[in-house]
């Protein structure tokens, strides 16, 4: 009997594990930790970007900070949609068979950020660039709705702390 529970103890613990991808958001690879960011993991900042809606002013848990290059970019979404303008933010890392130098804005670029629907893969043309930390962040929009889980990307300046 209790080699029957402790069998299903571990089940039950490998089953957790492995369904929390080990707590780890989804990041390109090669992106660099900030290890000592202004904004650290876990404290609560206010959005000031307007990404989203419902996104200005909302109250958000800082979940990874990175080292890199962001972009603002115009790009033709895959779907068929028009054009999105000013996306704001793609990084560095995301940008198919990137280089480590940044990019000057106007260049055209093949998108490997998955964002949004039609972004993969999608033609761009970067529209300004800024090397900064870039946030991973959770929020509740104040527009209501269900929390937004590792939203990717808010740079620093458009964070502000919590009074």
């Amino acid at each position: 009997m209790k080699r029957l529970r402790l069998i299903s103890l571990m089940l039950i613990a490998i089953m957790g594990i492995s369904g929390c991808n080990f707590g780890k958001p989804n990041v390109p690879e090669g992106v660099e930790v900030v290890p000592k960011p202004t904004y650290v993991i876990g404290s609560e900042v206010i959005l000031k970007a307007n990404h989203a809606p419902g996104m200005q002013g909302a109250k958000a848990k800082i979940v990874a900070a990175y080292d890199t290059t962001a972009y603002s970019v115009t790009y033709t979404p895959t779907t068929g949609e028009p054009p999105v303008k000013n996306y704001k933010w793609i990084i560095q890392e995301e940008i198919k068979n990137h280089i480590k130098q940044p990019y000057d804005p106007g260049t055209e670029v093949i998108l490997k950020a998955d964002h949004v629907k039609g972004m993969l893969d999608a033609t761009g043309k970067l529209d300004t660039v800024e090397s900064t930390t870039v946030y991973m962040v959770d929020y509740t929009p104040t527009s209501g709705g269900g929390e937004v889980k590792n939203y990717k990307w808010v740079t620093e300046s458009e964070l502000s702390p919590v009074k």
